[in-house]
């Protein structure tokens, strides 16, 4: 567009020169100079009509989906804005926020979807299961007692296997669903899940700091969740000796949670094999909150959940034109 509105206006000096009884040369000269003075001027003003638009695809640029609050901006002041841009820069961001608003309602219903399930299977194991187990060991003690004594050794045996799997499923029962959380609250159910670790070969710390009564259900339930899985990878997978976790309330009515371990540690490219990295991240975009994690080999991990407060009704944030 440039070089055609400097040729155009080249060539009319050209032919006004001519026109004008102009020597070639200097009617050449002329056009040149008109088109070179067109070029200029040209670029001048489009440059400042576009480069709004420039730094909006900048921002765009800039959004992550995967990251709370997309890096969106609070407002759009309309400042050095062609009116164009500005509709646009509106479009994009009241789109961000919709896209934003869908996922949470998504990601909050499949959360709630999800824990209903694993509610109505732990239901299963414990009313159903667990009944036919009792009734097992029913039988095998009334068997006992009628059976020869050759049979106690092997009778005692099948009774407590029996027994081992009654509670390894009353175990899987409730991490499938934690009753302790809403039983007893939040910290208490972390607690829970630390001294269970610590029973084993780990050694494993809680320390808390705050009242988390007032937290809301999907808060809680995403950083039990997460705090849950990240045990579950120290144990299983980190190889760790030692264990700290550690959950307070910050003080804009936040939660922070970090578990951190002395194991093998991994790289990048292995955090995509297994050890649940995405579930927990998507949990934690579901709450608004941020999953950070640093671990490299030979030096542990520590996984780290930055839960908001929840916004104060009526705080500043909507769009805005001035």
């Amino acid at each position: 567009m440039l070089a055609l509105n400097a040729a155009l206006v080249g060539a009319a000096a050209l032919v006004a020169g001519l026109i004008g009884d102009l020597h070639l040369l200097a009617a050449i000269g002329i056009g040149i100079a008109a088109a070179a003075s067109a070029l200029i001027v040209n670029q001048v003003l489009l440059r400042r009509r576009f480069s709004p638009l420039e730094r909006l695809i900048e921002e765009m640029e800039k959004v992550d989906l995967s990251r709370p609050g997309p890096l969106l901006p609070a407002s759009i002041d309309g400042v050095g804005e062609t009116e164009e841009v500005e509709r646009i820069e509106l479009a994009f961001l009241r789109m961000m926020r919709r896209l934003e608003a869908e996922r949470r309602r998504a990601g909050s219903a499949a959360l709630h979807a999800q824990e209903e399930e694993r509610a109505r299977v732990a239901r299963d194991l414990h009313d159903e299961v667990n009944q036919s187990l009792t009734g097992l060991l029913l039988r095998l003690e009334a068997a006992r007692a009628e059976a020869p004594p050759s049979l106690e050794p092997e009778l005692a045996e099948t009774k407590a296997l029996a027994n081992q799997a009654m509670f390894e499923l009353l175990q899987l029962a409730r991490q499938l669903r934690p009753t302790a959380l809403d039983d007893l609250g939040l910290a208490a159910a972390i607690a829970g899940q630390v001294e269970q670790l610590g029973r084993g070969e780990i050694e494993a710390s809680f320390a808390t700091e705050g009242d988390f009564s007032d937290l809301g259900d999907d808060p809680q339930l995403v950083v039990y969740r997460v705090a849950q899985e990240a045990l579950s990878n120290a144990a299983r997978h980190a190889g760790a000796e030692r264990v700290e976790v550690t959950l307070r309330r910050r003080g804009d009515g936040g939660v922070e949670l970090r578990v951190a371990d002395d194991g093998r540690g991994f790289a990048f490219e292995e955090s995509q094999r297994g050890l649940g990295i995405a579930g927990m991240r998507e949990r934690a975009l579901l709450v608004g909150g941020e999953l950070r994690i640093e671990s490299r080999p030979g030096a542990g991990t520590s996984v780290r959940l930055l839960v908001p407060g929840q916004p104060t009704p009526g705080a500043p944030g909507g769009e805005s034109r001035r």
